[in-house]
């Protein structure tokens, strides 16, 4: 396995980071169709982890992240629109099922898709308010997580996490105490050191993870528990040491940090924590 980005894949990063940039103030549905136009959604495993990392790092609205490894991999094809998937065995906090167009469905007798309108989806309050997650109502299902839908969240949550990083490295350099800028002290250089090895760690087991997908490697599942514990594990670091580095004003609506903790947590809490894939490590 080649564990280097190449020129194509970091050229590939800086364009997807500069068009995000350009159109997240754009209303969602500009939004998604500009990233639907631009073949994001057929990009192969490890391209689509470059994008969902800088899609993470903007705290995405779209459908983005559901239909490429929710829908696409259960069902083999991308949806006419948006789509999700239910392959939990118990339609719970199911991502975008109330808006999904398509919705794939994993039963007994193997994939079905259906029309998202013809299913009840019951939306539920979540904490990320710009997150889509809803409750399922259908009747045989068994549970079948794909290894790329880990993998996906894994790097969502990185790049939130990294985005918080940036957010409190810019803090500390302006913020001043005793006459001092707050990051010339020593224990918040070691904040920030902890996290960013947090978030190069994560980020390497997510390209690892999505490298094995893509060769079909043996590997494949235990690299994705790896990087969705790795993910799970490094929001809670960046989460406390976040909130930490901006004491009471990373409460605060008006602060934008608030919003990527809630992705990264959000993260985190879907299709398992980090304690549930390190157990599940042991029997991968």
């Amino acid at each position: 396995m080649e564990f280097e980005l190449d020129e194509e894949q970091r050229m590939l990063r800086r364009t997807v980071r500069e068009t995000v940039s350009k159109v997240r103030q754009q209303p969602e549905g500009r939004q998604w169709e500009t990233y639907r136009s631009l073949g994001w959604l057929e990009a192969p495993p490890l391209e689509l982890v470059l994008i969902l990392e800088e899609l993470g790092y903007a705290a995405d609205p779209t459908p983005f992240l559901a239909t490429a490894t929710w829908f696409a991999p259960l069902a083999g094809r991308l949806p006419e629109g948006s789509g999700t998937a239910v392959f939990d065995g118990t339609g719970r906090y199911v991502l975008d099922a109330d808006r999904a167009d398509e919705v794939a469905l994993l039963t007994p007798d193997g994939v079905t898709v259906v029309p998202g309108a013809s299913l009840g989806a019951e939306r539920v309050d979540v904490l990320d308010p710009q997150l889509h997650l809803a409750h399922v109502d259908a009747d045989g299902l068994v549970a079948g997580v794909p290894d790329l839908a880990l993998t996906g969240l894994a790097a969502t949550a990185v790049g939130a996490c990294r985005r918080v990083l940036d957010l409190v490295l810019a803090h500390v350099k302006q913020r001043t105490q005793f006459g001092r800028a707050l990051g010339s002290f020593q224990a918040v250089k070691h904040k920030a050191a902890d996290m960013h090895v947090a978030v190069e760690r994560a980020r390497a087991l997510t390209h690892f993870a999505a490298l094995t997908v893509a060769e079909d490697d043996p590997r494949r599942a235990r690299a994705a528990h790896m990087a969705k514990a790795a993910a799970g594990e490094c929001q809670r670091l960046v989460f406390r040491h976040g909130l930490q580095s901006f004491g009471a004003m990373g409460f605060t609506w008006e602060n934008e940090l608030q919003l990527h903790l809630k992705r990264a947590q959000a993260c985190d809490l879907l299709l398992g924590t980090a304690s549930a894939h390190r157990k599940a490590l042991l029997t991968a």
